[in-house]
């Protein structure tokens, strides 16, 4: 049952305070229903006995408090889903973009989601193929995992995520496979781009896109995430469908978070934050994972950039404590021009060892990739001392390793974005570069892989 309230007292920028209501509900959603018949829309931030504050969608601007009516709606914001999602364009509040017509509903979902029973987890250990070597062969990415890529200002994390979205799939080439993307506070340009690649590669026909412009308010930021989250739970758990949601950026839609807060006056915790930020980004990543009982899952790779490249500022802070592991992207190696530039070495995935392996990727990517992270590390070492001492300073071997390095970079993470390797691809270039090095030092693989896969072309 509606409920309609003409006790709209004031309006503060994006707030506005309804008195004498009753039985309203935290989230509930709200139409302001203007004179001349226009409405906008909002949705319940705060009820304190008979007082209700609403967060508008839109712009207070010209708003005639003492002709409207407030609306509230009985239900929180709710997302219309159905198999016909896929290869559509929406806005960050669920409505078209691309000019089509409006879903036609096969039911209509609750936002917020409901939680997951932890005792109905599945355990993710199923790989899943990026394409990308940098991430398949040594930081693999897992059926049900989330894994965020730390960017910072100016790095490709856009192309990164385009070609992630484009390449994706599981290696049952038989189950279905979906990609939720949502791309949250960005430009008008960075949005045509998402679309224009989706569409010109073929990629659109399997994806879901939300697109939440720049200038659009900012509580529809804090919403995007959650319709993308929405639409991937419909495929994942009613269709059976492997969907991969990537979200990019989460930094604007923490800012949104700060800006709203601020507008409502809480206390801010650090860096101005709202002191629940841990507890809304683990609403949102904890909404991946694996249903036991039901075919389908969800992976997350959420994108945020760093502020002022600070691993240590509260967004990737957070991030970095609810999720699996981090990618992270490099300034340094773009500057080299390396591209996608993942910096391996500080990258982790804390699930790749249970995706890969026999009958999964390959019998020897375990050995190999502990090998490739060994023999980089000792690379850059050897790098970096010839660049205090002189090449004279190293051994022998140092400059093999110091080779080894400079290869490594060139040849296996840097791939472009639009290079599509398999992961028997990645495994071979690995052994290829591996070959670099003398066979005694090859200490972390077993004597019956290095004879199967060393001499092989």
């Amino acid at each position: 049952m509606f409920k309609e309230y003409k006790t709209i007292k004031e309006v503060v920028g994006p707030l506005m305070l309804v008195e004498g209501v009753e039985g309203v509900k935290y989230n509930e959603l709200v139409e302001i229903v203007q004179k001349d018949g226009g409405i906008r829309r909002g949705k319940v931030l705060e009820v304190e006995r008979d007082r209700a504050l609403v967060q508008l969608f839109e712009n207070s601007q010209g708003l005639q408090i003492a002709t409207s009516r407030a609306k509230f709606l009985g239900h929180s914001l709710e997302l219309a889903v159905s198999e016909d999602m896929l290869g559509r364009v929406f806005d960050g509040m669920g409505n078209p973009r691309d000019g089509g017509a409006p879903i036609i509903a096969e039911k209509r979902m609750d936002i917020n989601g409901e939680p997951i029973n932890p005792a109905a987890r599945d355990y993710p250990n199923e790989f899943i193929q990026t394409g990308v070597s940098a991430i398949d062969g040594l930081n693999t990415l897992v059926r049900g995992q989330k894994l965020p890529v730390f960017s910072m200002s100016g790095l490709p994390h856009a192309e990164l995520a385009a070609q992630i979205a484009r390449q994706a799939r599981v290696l049952k080439s038989d189950e279905k496979f979906a990609v939720v993307f949502a791309a949250v506070g960005i430009t008008y340009e960075e949005a045509d781009y998402f679309i224009r690649d989706f569409q010109e590669t073929g990629a659109i026909t399997r994806t879901v896109l939300f697109t939440n412009l720049a200038n659009d308010p900012a509580i529809e930021r804090i919403a995007t995430p959650r319709m993308a989250l929405t639409a991937a739970e419909y495929l994942a758990y009613d269709l059976g469908m492997h969907v991969l949601v990537i979200i990019t950026d989460i930094t604007n839609y923490c800012e949104a978070l700060r800006e709203v807060s601020a507008a409502r006056k809480e206390v801010p915790g650090r860096r101005g934050y709202p002191g629940y930020l841990y507890t809304d980004l683990a609403s949102m990543y904890e909404r991946a994972g694996r249903i036991r009982g039901k075919q389908g899952s969800i992976t997350q790779i959420p994108i945020l950039t760093m502020p002022e490249d600070d691993k240590t500022h509260p967004i990737p802070d957070l991030t970095g404590y609810i999720t699996e592991g981090q990618i992270i992207l490099s300034r340094e190696l773009y500057k080299k021009g390396v591209t996608p530039p993942i910096d391996v070495l500080p990258s982790l995935s804390r699930l790749k060892d249970k995706g890969i392996g026999a009958g999964k990727t390959r019998e020897d990517h375990a050995d190999t990739m502990n090998q490739l992270f060994s023999a980089y590390a000792r690379g850059k070492e050897s790098k970096e001392l010839a660049a205090i001492l002189g090449e004279a300073a190293l051994s022998d071997t140092d400059k093999l390793y110091a080779k080894f390095a400079e290869e490594f970079e060139k040849r296996y993470v840097s791939q472009g974005f639009t290079v599509n390797r398999s992961i028997e691809e990645t495994l071979d270039l690995g052994w290829e570069l591996l070959r670099i090095l003398p066979r005694s030092e090859l200490k972390r693989i077993k004597e019956q892989y290095i004879e199967k896969y060393l001499g092989k072309q």
